[in-house]
């Protein structure tokens, strides 16, 4: 088996790498024109928008893994410029279901013969994904949707994963450090993911438990699981009908009030993160549905998280921080949480928060002053000090989808204001009020105390001084290499004069094709430091606000 495995990866890997092969050329040319040296390329928007579209094309021609990889990429603007989180958010998991001779040798593997396990059973998938489908059945009278796992699909994931692993040193190459990290993480991510999402029995227990959590919830529905006629490949569940809710007509005509469908769904999914610490996490609008009298469902529980207890105290700081427009305390949570550098330009970062704070609000921007702070950003931070660790990948993923998916339902929806509300209600907006008088109480008794240190150890540096026993030491930072970089400069510089005046004498005393020899390495050296001196700093990159864009692209549309 293991052996079957590795040589589908090698063929998968020269199928990926024949489809890929244009783009990384692109690449390749965007850092150095001539491949190995040269100044980098300038990209306008469209070049990377049909850059974009054969990116698709290739996901889609190399089947469900990589399916499932652009649908990750599309919320991930950490990693990849807006143009393409654009283009692959269009990206839908629906593929033709598996044929049902192959499907119902999965159901009977698992449960035994489909016409002794079911009642009924619907030959005719009602959903096809890239990893599973689903049928109707029934059972004793009750209707039920049976998952069924994309039959040998573990071995073709399998091979897909080595060679996304293979390949990551090679992307690494076109890519800055901050990028780097995030597409470590990515790849640990994806990997972890979809392992879990084609194991059922992991599934079941997910969905048990969120039902659990919303047992007094009448707002929302999640299906119960049928464990008689459930295992590792196949998940039965009780069928509850809604409908879509992204079909706006008929959420109308049903008089269903979207703002209110909008905020039960926000609401739910703070819930989700900040109590309960397990969230569904594909909440796209085929995995979600409203009932008439507006109870939301879920469905599909295969892509579910769960959130440590750091998290969702630096997730509760953030809302709050938001909730107060506290700058300042947005950008330490964003540190402390591990997904903005240190280093990064707290004043420009803070214009931009600024702007996406009151984009999220609805508010009106003045053109010049979003083109003001992208100019900013463009010139300060494009070493991009955005990343996004590994436990907070799939947050940010929920975060994105169901911000579009409320902005659908309602254009004007506030999810700031929503946030708001919820914290208060539930209290949280108090109990870090108190946290920080607390933690400032502490810091207040430790300044106390060096200043009551502070005079003797004074004294003593001054009597250390006044005996001439006082010495001071510095360390240099050189975080950037600069000094290493200059040192390569100068040597190189001295190699290549050294070169020129040995290529003058030849020329001048021996013969032209002595010298022509003599010329070649001083040219090699000449171009090693031609191109230390216009090596590029990496891709261009904006921010995106996804308000913004999603109003841009309904304007296309």
């Amino acid at each position: 088996m293991v052996t079957l495995v590795n040589l589908r990866a090698y063929w998968r890997f020269l199928v990926v790498a024949r489809q890929f092969l244009p783009l990384l050329l692109a690449y390749a040319r965007d850092r150095n024109r001539f491949f190995l040296f040269g100044r980098g390329r300038s990209v306008d928007g469209k070049t990377r928008q049909r850059r974009a579209e054969h990116l698709l094309e290739s996901l889609l021609t190399l089947g469900p893994t990589f399916i499932k990889l652009g649908q990750l990429l599309s919320t991930r603007p950490d990693i990849l410029p807006p143009e393409y989180i654009t283009v692959l958010s269009q990206l839908q998991d629906e593929v033709p279901p598996a044929e049902w001779a192959d499907a119902k040798r999965v159901i009977e593997d698992e449960l035994g013969p489909v016409d002794e396990t079911f009642d009924e059973f619907d030959t005719d998938s009602i959903s096809g994904a890239s990893l599973g489908q689903v049928h109707l059945a029934e059972i004793d009278g009750q209707d039920v949707a049976v998952k069924i796992r994309r039959p040998n699909i573990e071995s073709l994931v399998e091979a897909d994963l080595r060679v996304i692993n293979w390949s990551l040193p090679i992307l690494m190459f076109f890519v800055g450090e901050a990028r780097s990290f995030s597409l470590r993480n990515l790849s640990e991510e994806f990997a972890k993911t979809i392992r879990e999402e084609m194991n059922y029995q992991r599934e079941a227990a997910m969905l048990e438990e969120i039902k659990g959590n919303f047992a007094d919830d009448s707002s929302v529905r999640i299906p119960s699981v049928i464990d008689s006629h459930s295992g590792p490949k196949v998940l039965t569940m009780e069928y509850v009908p809604g409908t879509k809710i992204n079909d706006l007509d008929r959420l109308d005509e049903q008089g269903i009030d979207r703002t209110e469908i909008a905020t039960t769904l926000q609401r739910a999914y703070l819930k989700m993160i900040i109590d309960d610490g397990v969230f569904h996490a594909d909440p796209h609008p085929g995995n979600l549905a409203v009932q008439e009298d507006g109870t939301i469902v879920f469905y599909d529980f295969g892509m579910s998280g769960q959130v440590d207890p750091f998290v969702q105290e630096k997730v509760v700081d953030f809302y709050v921080a938001v909730a107060n427009q506290d700058i300042d305390a947005i950008l330490d949570v964003l540190i402390e949480l591990g997904t903005l550098s240190p280093d990064a330009d707290r004043a420009v970062m803070a214009d931009a928060l600024e702007l996406a704070i009151a984009d999220a609000r609805g508010e009106d921007i003045e053109t010049y002053r979003v083109q003001e702070i992208v100019g900013q950003i463009e010139d300060s931070i494009y070493e991009f000090p955005f990343r996004l660790p590994k436990n907070l990948a799939l947050v940010l993923r929920v975060a994105t989808v169901v911000e579009g998916v409320c902005v659908t339902l309602d254009p004007d929806f506030d999810f700031i204001t929503i946030a708001t509300d919820y914290l208060t209600e539930e209290g949280y907006r108090e109990e870090t009020a108190r946290r920080y008088l607390s933690e400032a109480g502490e810091e207040l008794q430790g300044t106390a105390r060096s200043l009551l240190n502070v005079p003797p150890k004074a004294e003593n540096a001054l009597d250390r001084i006044e005996r001439e026993n006082f010495h001071l030491r510095a360390d240099i930072e050189d975080s950037g290499n600069l000094l290493d970089r200059l040192a390569k400069r100068l040597v190189l510089g001295l190699v290549v004069a050294a070169g020129v005046l040995s290529v003058a004498v030849l020329y001048a005393f021996s013969t032209p094709e002595a010298a022509a020899v003599a010329s070649v390495p001083t040219l090699v050296v000449g171009a090693l430091l031609y191109r230390s001196f216009t090596k590029g700093r990496g891709i261009r990159a904006r921010l995106q606000f996804t308000r913004q864009g999603m109003r841009e692209r309904q304007g296309e549309d």
